[in-house]
Order: C-alpha cells, then sequence, then structure tokens
C-alpha cells in the first residue's frame, strides 16, 4: 500500500513546547512523534510507533538468537516483592495499589521477581539449564521530576531478559552473549555508544555495565579515555592520581596541635598554614543505621570518610564501600558526641575506631585509597580552633578499611594506560548485570545438579531502553531544521516530495518513483500534499527520513534530485535507475 502524507497523521509544528530542554524533546513533539498526556506519560503517534516499532523488531531479532521471548504481567503482587526484599528497598519509586479485595500489588519496574518466580517453579534440573528469557514489554517508574521527554518518564518499554546458570562459567557465557547481541542491536539502529563500567545500584550484583550515548541531554557523566578504550560511569571510575610531594615532618614527627582560629574549610585552613589542600584530610561524618538483630531496634552508627582536600565524595562508591546501608549526614549533637569538637575542627586522632563491621560498638573509618601511604598530613584535632600536623595514616591512626570514595575528574591519568581522561554527559540506553544469588537465593530457585545435589542457580538481568534507542539517536543527529534517524529505524527510509502535485507529470512521475522504490523492499513515503515545495521541504528536514527525492523540472530529462538529510549532499539520479542508486546506501538497512 502507497503511504501518502495527504491521507496519514503527521501534526508536525512549528514550535516547540514552551518546557522542551533537550533536542529529542523538541524535535520528536515538533515532527509529530509523541504527544505527552500527563507528566511523564506520553502517547505514540503514527511516526512514533513506525520507529518503535523497528527499533523491536531489531531489538526482536538479536535477541532471538539467543533467548526466548516471554510476555509478562505489568501487575505483581506484593508478596513477590517481599520475598526478593525490594518491596521495602523501591520506596516511592515503585506504584503501588490494591484491588478491590484489599490485596497490595504494584506495576513491575523490571521482571526479576516474575522471572525468578517462574524458574522457581518450573526449572528442576541441571539438565534444563542454561536459560535466557526475554520480554519487550512496557515498565512504570513512579519518576519523581518527569522531564526531558521520553528520557525521564514515569510509563516505558523495556526490552528486558534474565539468564539462569549453574555456575558462574555459566553466567559468563549468557553475560557475553547479552554483551555481543546488545553491540549487535545499537550497531544496527545507527548509534555511536560506548560501553563503559557501571555500577549496578538497586539491581545489586557484581560486574555491570552500561551502553552509554554522548550528549549534552545525559544525565549520566562518565569518564574516558581519549588514548585507548577505557570507559566507566564516574560512580565506578577510577584513576592515576598524580603522585604528591608529603610535607616534611615538624618537631618530632609526632601529630602537632596548631591554632588555626576561625579556620574551618580546607581552603581556608590550607591558606592559612601555607599548604596544598593536596595535603590536608577532608573528614566526613555520616551515620548509617542498622537493625539491632537481638532487639529488633534500629542502632544508629558512625561512618566516618576521609579524603584528600581538593577530592570529591562519590555517593555510589559510598553505597558500595558501605554494602548499600543507608547513610545520612551526622546532626551536631551526634558529632559532639563522638569528636568531643563542633563541626569543622574534626579529624582520625583520639577516636577508638572499628577493626570490621562486625566491631558493632565503635564507628567506622574509611579511608580514601588516594590518602593510602600519604605522610604528615594536616587534619582537625577535634578540638575548636586547631589543627593537627604530622598526621599519617595506618601509623597515626588505624582505619577500619581503606576503599575508593573519590569521583575521578577530567585531566586526571587513566587507570589503564596513563592517558588523559575526559568527563561528558551521556545518555545509558541499555545496561547488563551479573546478579549472582541475589534474587534466585532470596526466592529459591534451585535444580539438581549432575550428583543430584540441590544448588541455587547464578542469574543475569539484562535491559534495554527501546524509547532511549530513539532519544539517543535524535540527540546524536540533529541540526536547526529537525534530526535524521538510520534508515534501520526511521519511520520511512525515503520521502518522494514532488515539486508540484497539480502538474500531472509530475505527479505521475512520482508515484511511479513509489511503485519502483516500494516494489525493491524500501519504506517510501509519497508527499503528495497540494503544499509549497518550501512547506514540504522543511517537514521532511524535520521528521527524520534519512533521504528525500525531489521531483521537479528536471523530469523531463528522466532525472530527479536526491538529498541527503544529515549531510545535505545532493546528487541527480535517472528515474529509470532510481532503485539501482538506493541499492548499495540502504543495503545494510534491508
Amino acid at each position: 500500500m502507497m503511504h501518502r502524507w495527504s491521507e496519514l497523521f503527521i501534526p508536525t509544528l512549528r514550535e516547540a513546547p514552551a518546557d522542551a530542554e533537550v533536542a529529542s524533546h523538541r524535535f520528536l513533539v515538533r515532527a509529530g512523534y509523541i504527544r505527552q498526556l500527563a507528566a511523564g506519560l506520553y502517547s505514540y503517534l503514527f511516526l512514533g510507533q513506525r520507529s518503535f516499532g523497528k527499533i523491536s523488531a531489531i531489538v526482536r531479532e538479536e535477541m532471538d538468537r539467543i533467548g526466548q521471548e516471554f510476555y509478562l504481567p505489568a501487575l505483581h503482587p506484593r508478596e513477590l516483592w517481599e520475598a526478593s526484599g525490594r518491596w521495602a528497598v523501591m520506596g516511592d519509586n515503585l506504584f503501588r495499589l490494591k484491588d478491590r479485595k484489599g490485596a497490595d500489588l504494584c506495576l513491575g519496574m523490571t521482571e526479576e521477581e516474575v522471572m525468578t518466580e517462574i524458574a522457581r517453579k518450573e526449572l528442576r534440573s541441571y539438565k534444563q539449564l542454561p536459560q535466557i528469557w526475554y520480554q519487550i514489554a512496557p515498565k512504570f517508574r513512579d519518576e519523581p521530576r518527569p522531564k526531558s521527554g521520553l528520557l525521564r518518564v514515569r510509563q516505558f518499554m523495556m526490552k528486558d531478559s534474565y539468564s539462569f546458570d549453574l555456575d558462574a562459567a555459566g553466567l559468563d557465557l549468557s553475560y557475553r552473549k547479552h554483551r555481543d547481541a546488545y553491540c549487535k542491536i545499537f550497531e544496527r539502529c545507527g548509534l555511536k555508544y560506548m560501553v563503559i563500567e557501571a555500577h549496578s545500584g538497586a539491581m545489586g550484583g557484581s560486574q555491570s555495565e552500561e551502553f552509554m550515548v554522548r550528549t549534552p541531554a545525559g544525565e549520566d557523566q562518565i569518564a574516558s579515555c581519549e588514548n585507548c578504550d577505557y570507559a566507566a560511569n564516574l560512580e565506578k571510575a577510577t584513576s592515576r592520581v598524580a603522585a604528591v610531594e608529603d610535607l616534611a615532618p615538624e618537631g618530632d614527627g609526632t601529630p602537632l596541635e596548631v591554632h588555626t582560629p576561625g579556620q574551618k574549610t580546607i581552603e581556608d585552613v590550607a591558606r592559612f598554614l601555607g599548604v596544598s589542600p593536596k595535603n590536608k584530610i577532608k573528614t566526613l561524618a555520616l551515620v548509617t543505621e542498622d537493625q539491632d538483630r537481638k532487639t529488633g531496634k534500629s542502632k544508629v552508627r558512625g561512618v566516618v570518610l576521609l579524603l584528600r582536600g581538593d577530592h570529591q565524595m562519590n555517593e555510589a562508591k559510598l553505597s558500595s564501600a558501605v554494602a548499600g546501608r543507608q547513610t545520612r549526614p551526622m546532626e551536631e549533637g551526634e558529632i559532639r558526641q563522638l569528636f568531643r569538637s563542633p563541626a569543622g575542627f574534626l579529624g582520625p586522632v583520639g577516636v577508638d575506631w572499628a577493626k570490621d563491621w562486625k566491631d558493632p560498638d565503635k564507628p567506622i573509618l574509611l579511608v580514601d585509597q588516594a590518602l593510602e601511604g600519604r605522610k604528615n598530613l594536616i587534619s582537625g584535632a577535634n578540638r575548636e580552633d586547631y589543627h593537627l600536623k604530622n598526621i599519617t595514616p595506618g601509623e597515626t591512626f588505624d582505619p577500619t578499611a581503606y576503599a575508593d570514595l573519590r569521583s575521578v575528574t577530567a585531566g586526571e591519568s587513566c587507570p589503564r594506560c596513563g592517558g588523559t581522561l575526559r568527563i561528558d554527559t551521556a545518555v545509558e540506553v541499555g545496561h547488563i548485570f551479573k546478579l549472582g544469588y541475589k534474587y534466585s537465593e532470596s526466592m529459591g530457585a534451585r535444580v539438581l545438579d549432575k550428583n543430584g545435589k540441590e544448588v541455587t542457580v547464578i542469574m543475569g538481568s539484562y535491559g534495554i531502553g527501546i524509547e532511549r534507542i530513539l532519544t539517543a539517536a535524535v540527540e546524536q543527529s540533529n541540526d536547526e531544521n529537525g534530526f535524521w534517524l538510520s534508515p534501520t529505524i526511521a519511520p520511512f527510509q525515503i520521502v518522494v516530495t514532488p515539486t508540484n502535485v497539480r502538474d500531472p507529470a509530475l505527479q505521475a512521475a512520482a508515484e511511479d518513483i513509489v511503485g519502483h522504490l516500494e516494489t525493491a523492499g524500501y519504506d517510501v513515503l509519497l508527499d503528495d500534499r497540494d503544499e509549497r515545495p518550501g512547506v514540504k521541504f522543511k517537514d521532511a528536514d524535520l521528521v527524520g527520513i534519512p533521504y528525500r527525492v525531489t521531483v521537479g523540472k528536471k523530469v523531463t530529462e528522466g532525472t530527479v534530485e536526491v538529498v541527503n538529510r544529515s549531510t545535505r549532499e545532493m546528487q541527480d539520479a535517472s528515474i529509470a535507475a532510481i532503485t539501482e542508486y538506493f541499492k548499495p546506501i540502504l543495503k545494510a538497512a534491508r
């Protein structure tokens, strides 16, 4: 069937919504792909749905090579999420509701619980493993601040898959299969992407990688090396810290108290003492609340972090260091109780620190790895208006543990090759996790091994945001007039535009060209509207179609003009050989 613009619903707009802050939001609304229903909720119109359909088809084709497609309920019973421990952990992000009988339900934001429940009930033997199950379906998250169009929404389409293996070696293989499949998917969708080391977050697990597309619209920050392929989310990134010349010891080398009246900040103290902030210790006082197993009561425990004076603490790394425990800043009374000092003069000396987390009655002291091996640093003296010199970690005080706690900054050295790191914002389009036993253990997914022994299966979890592929594609390929998509995911590959539909010769030539291109297997849109050529050209530039065939005066010579939307390059092409013209260009998109 020939697709005629005049018969389709393509509501293009000259102006973007007032709240559209990023390119993808502006252009997807202006091009008639989406319309907002409510905050974080969007309807996908004709062009948008065609594009999403093509993206889903690519995802489905690559996933079918490694796994099996399921379709699962969006409504989940509370008991499932309680079994995994996430009913409470997910907090307000989870949409919760009750049925008419008063039973608690939620709208699924991922499917670990449901997939694990199926595995728990159905998998009995090692002979049934490995398994890779996936689905492409709506997910729901009660996003507190929906914004940026489809980048931060409350309902979204996701391909989520889950692997079940007998052992870690099997999980390694399932993980690699997903990694390879994801690379093929994003390449086929025309994305310029990076694979980066990532933090597992609320999903849990060990190894984790994200697939990222650089764009100013992104909400993630990534560090990457300009010389090698090292790249990591800032939550995970590390670097080689340049050597710093330590201060010479003063006096007999033991802690030396110095008067620093009114000097509270790192910069103030460093300036007052004539040293670099790199020779100062930054003390951050937090608390965590653990439940006492004997009494069931919540117990507050001090967790103190030490970083180099010019470094910033990374929240995700802190979460890893405290094994996911919730932390908050110490209140003034708690600070005085632990340090016997007001804030601004805190330090590690004079406090009896825990040797490990199993020592329940003492505070934890976590020291950033950049301070390991440093000597003669300066810290607070736990006394108002005083600081201490000659502070050496491991000698002057004993940390509970050293940990990577700091955020990497641009210009630091790559941990892999020593090259220079850059920091960019990026959009996450995919994420793969090695979950391990987090869900299978808590929910009881076990099989019998070759020896008849019951063992817990090991799991992986893998997600792709369908909308995010489209938004990332728009973000990386746009100009002031609109955007262009890869022929593989564009709603149409070619738009044929007669400059005057009232001219029977032009209209007949345009329809003949469309017919030949469609017969050859291309997705073609005929712009048969009775509009001025400039209006039609502007719309063609706006809506993401990668090629335009202009049918104009040169028809009498058997020629049309082909415009490449991404490069603006114009070439004449023979009408008689129009399918041959596109064959090498669109070969990869077939």
